[in-house]
């Protein structure tokens, strides 16, 4: 039987931290969103991304989840510093003092890592710092969001936002659970290059990530 660890009202809605044997689970309303049972494809996220761009390069992650996209950036070698946009203040906590960081060896204390406490939706449009790679990881992925105000960043409207925030050469990655035709379709109306990996699971569908380039 899974252990409720903590159990908070969040931003979006209920959060349930668990754990379940050796690992540990985060569920939004009812809804599974993510554990730490492997990782591999929140790690490719970040290292495929990391890879198309110059040394030293400076990274956006769009969700701090468990961390392991966070400590995949920060164990890359062209990686300088990493912006991570995060609105759940549960999930912060998690990750900084409770259970979470061990996953990731207490990765928000490096001094490389800036953590900003806000929704990506409205950051993006606020701010005016550019990257070279955005690292996407907030929901299960373009057709299954974790709030409907989500929906906007896979939209035409929201890849025009992500696009603007990006150097010139700079590369948007997007993880998701799930394949999305509809995705991919908009992705190359926008950007130049555009690939999808699939990424095999131990059950149902590969877990799909993005690579456009600007």
């Amino acid at each position: 039987m899974p252990e409720v660890l903590d159990r908070v009202d969040g931003v979006c809605g209920e959060l349930v931290l668990r754990r379940v044997g050796t690992d540990l689970e985060v569920i939004a309303n009812g809804m599974f969103l993510m554990d730490t049972r492997n990782g591999e494809s929140e790690r490719l996220l970040v290292t495929v991304a990391a890879d198309l761009v110059p040394g030293c390069a400076r990274l956006l992650i769009g969700g701090l989840g468990v961390g392991y996209s966070l400590r995949a950036a920060l164990d890359h070698p062209g990686i300088g510093e990493v912006v991570v946009v995060e609105r759940e203040p549960a999930v912060i906590g998690w990750n900084r003092t409770g259970p979470l960081r061990e996953v990731h060896g207490n990765a928000l204390a490096e001094e490389r890592v800036r953590l900003v406490r806000d929704d990506l939706v409205r950051w993006l449009r606020e701010t005016e710092d550019r990257f070279d790679a955005l690292c996407l990881d907030i929901d299960n992925g373009p057709q299954w969001t974790v709030t409907d105000g989500n929906a906007e960043l896979y939209g035409d409207t929201g890849l025009d936002l992500l696009a603007a925030r990006l150097r010139p050469g700079g590369v948007l990655a997007v993880w998701s659970a799930a394949a999305s035709p509809e995705f991919t379709r908009r992705l190359r109306a926008r950007f130049n290059e555009v690939r999808a990996l699939d990424v095999p699971v131990p059950r149902g569908e590969p877990d799909v990530i993005w690579l456009a380039r600007i």
